[in-house]
């Protein structure tokens, strides 16, 4: 809980410090605070409040780090399947905070099976966690990837949106769950959830002049 209370008033620091001291439009207001509660929900997907701080070499993160990410990745594909063991050694690294480890795993297991879905959008998210959140290129060409196999499989661009407005690219991230949307049959069971992530992508942007 005290971590939790560290990240929360660091968060409300930083939007007075933009507000008041840096003296940050009225109309911007929406926008920022907007982004911030994005990265909240990044750290709470990803990161681990709970953990010490040191000002020594930084521990390895706690393995509940990673389960979220996975579960939510799993949610969408069939769990009656058998996995590939790279996939569930990934896994494994992935849930202990090691996701280098988890991406060079995987892209050892994608050489021989490149057609693989769940296995590009597993090295997509690793290496997006592994970038503290922020979409390289190598998790954007894992994330086509992804698309290019199966472009009703709605999981590459959910995610690859959410990473993108969690780290501020709000207009990217419209763009991308936008064509999600347009390209889903009306009776897809993740259209409202979309839509309703969408809205609350354009009323940021209408509400920050920069971004128009």
């Amino acid at each position: 809980m005290a971590g939790w209370l560290a990240v929360l008033s660091l968060a409300l620091f930083a939007f007075a410090l933009a507000a008041f001291i840096m003296r940050l439009p009225r109309e911007g207001f929406m926008l920022f605070g907007s982004v911030l509660l994005f990265g909240l929900a990044g750290y709470a997907w990803q990161g681990s409040p709970e953990q010490h701080g040191s000002p020594k070499a930084a521990m390895p993160a706690e393995p509940r780090s990673g389960e979220a990410m996975i579960e939510a990745r799993k949610s969408l594909f069939d769990e009656t399947r058998p996995k590939p063991n790279f996939l569930v050694t990934s896994d494994a690294f992935a849930r202990k905070g090691q996701f280098g480890d988890a991406a060079g795993l995987l892209r050892r297991g994608l050489t021989e099976n490149p057609n693989y879905l769940e296995g590009w959008l597993a090295l997509a998210m690793a290496l997006t966690a592994h970038a503290d959140g922020f979409v390289t290129p190598a998790a954007e060409e894992a994330y086509d990837r992804a698309r290019a196999i199966d472009p009703s499989n709605p999981a590459g661009d959910f995610f690859l949106g959410f990473s993108l407005a969690r780290s501020g690219e709000l207009r990217k991230a419209r763009t991308v769950w936008n064509d999600l949307l347009e390209r889903s049959p009306e009776d897809a069971p993740w259209r409202s959830d979309l839509e309703a992530r969408l809205a609350q992508v354009d009323q940021m942007i209408a509400n920050a002049p920069m971004l128009r």
